[in-house]
């Protein structure tokens, strides 16, 4: 233990003696300031909560968490490399998020950045992925389809937001039906060639691009559709539906696994995970559930 404290004073006397000189007088427009920052830092990281990007972030905090307990420690190799690598560091992350950068300029170009960054929807009541109509006509749709071997490929949007994936094909914008994703996927329609991205209840758009899967674990009988199915998968925490052109098996790729050949009732209790898995934790729902309770008895009383 006393170690531990004479490693940490070190650590102050080194990086926070800084902390020790600074005469410390905070005025009411510091306060304002500080507000408007932590404001605005808060409302960036909800922006980004919803892209690829937060996985990214955590992954960087992980890092800059080992070189503070380098710091901590006196472990001066460490340091050396963080020292060394900081320049290079930050130019790899602008490349890495080159593609939420320019997202969030075009939105800003279009006037909708800022009002998604003082959007109030906290009392908002959060609503379910998608209904239980929808599961059965998913589950009705592939099966259909998988029994005169129409091919389909068919991702449902979780937590990650697909946007940049669903800007590469045709707006939809339909409720999700077995008789529109078995009209979009019929064989020489316009729309049956890539994938269809349902985000909710509704089919999104339709003939998207998705990534391709490197792996080499995948089988060579497997085509194109199969190894679109395991790349998104791999991007994104996304539950995608294959329905094979040559066999009619129907597949699902989630996690960066895929599950050939799924019976009815496999892929409805996957569905069903889906729709109902929280990834939230429990404090957060509990005090979202309490300010709703409070917003709703305050409008049963101004009644």
């Amino acid at each position: 233990m006393q170690n531990l404290m004479e490693t940490w004073n070190n650590f102050k006397d080194s990086y926070l003696s800084w902390a020790n000189n600074m005469s410390v007088s905070i005025s009411k427009i510091d306060i304002v300031e500080i507000l408007i920052i932590a404001f605005l830092i808060y409302q960036v990281l909800k922006w980004i909560k919803d892209t690829r990007a937060w996985t990214l972030l955590k992954g960087i905090l992980v890092i800059l968490g080992f070189v503070l307990i380098a710091a901590i420690f006196q472990m001066n190799t460490i340091l050396w490399i963080a020292e060394r690598t900081i320049n290079v560091a930050v130019i790899a992350l602008i490349i890495i998020f080159q593609p939420e950068l320019r997202k969030a300029l075009e939105e800003l170009g279009r006037k909708k950045f800022v009002s998604a960054l003082f959007s109030f929807e906290f009392g908002k009541e959060k609503e379910e992925k998608f209904s239980e109509k929808t599961i059965n006509e998913l589950v009705k749709a592939c099966y259909e389809m998988g029994k005169v071997k129409t091919g389909a490929l068919i991702v449902i949007e979780n937590e990650v937001a697909l946007a940049e994936y669903d800007r590469t094909g045709i707006p939809v914008d339909g409720l999700v039906t077995s008789q529109l994703l078995i009209n979009i996927f019929e064989k020489n329609t316009p729309l049956h060639d890539g994938a269809v991205i349902i985000r909710g209840d509704r089919v999104a758009s339709a003939t998207c691009y998705l990534p391709l899967s490197d792996s080499l674990s995948l089988s060579k009988e497997l085509g194109t559709r199969h190894r679109a199915a395991l790349g998104i998968s791999e991007v994104s925490d996304s539950f995608t539906i294959v329905v094979s052109e040559e066999t009619g098996m129907v597949s699902i790729a989630t996690g960066g696994q895929l599950y050939r050949n799924v019976d009815p009732d496999f892929l409805r209790n996957k569905l069903q995970f889906l729709q109902k898995h929280d990834l939230e934790p429990k404090r957060f729902q509990t005090l979202k559930r309490r300010l709703l309770n409070v917003k709703k008895a305050d409008k049963t009383n101004n009644k």
